[in-house]
């Protein structure tokens, strides 16, 4: 079953970026995913400040802001699919994670399979 793990950093620095984990332990985590053969697919995303969030009202009109006005403090900082047998085996992978110590933590969902 395919799994998604949120990786959620607990705040950002200055240039809002996250600081869980070093890139080596970053390096060695994603080499032990795709070793694993349970890599499906994962990016890490841009610092907080490339972001914009557009909203649409119910009269259909477009509002688009520039920055990073998150309104809460922890930071979607990039993801990984990985195909495991169970829920057990995804939260295992998870808290393997670099993004899962200090203040970050991990969000794990099942993706949907609609059968298409």
């Amino acid at each position: 079953m395919k799994y998604m793990l949120l990786i959620y950093a607990g705040a950002a620095d200055e240039n809002g970026g996250a600081d869980e984990g070093l890139f080596e332990d970053w390096m060695a985590y994603d080499k032990e995913v795709k070793d694993a053969e349970i890599f499906v697919s994962g990016e890490s995303l841009a610092d907080l400040v490339t972001a914009t969030t557009v909203r649409v009202d119910p009269d259909g009109e477009r509002t688009v802001t520039d920055g990073p006005f998150a309104e809460t403090r922890e930071l979607l900082g990039g993801f990984y699919v990985i195909d495991v047998p169970d829920l057990d085996a995804a939260l295992d992978w998870a808290a393997r994670c670099p993004g899962a110590r200090g203040s970050g933590a991990m969000v794990v969902r099942p993706v949907a399979d609609f059968g298409v």
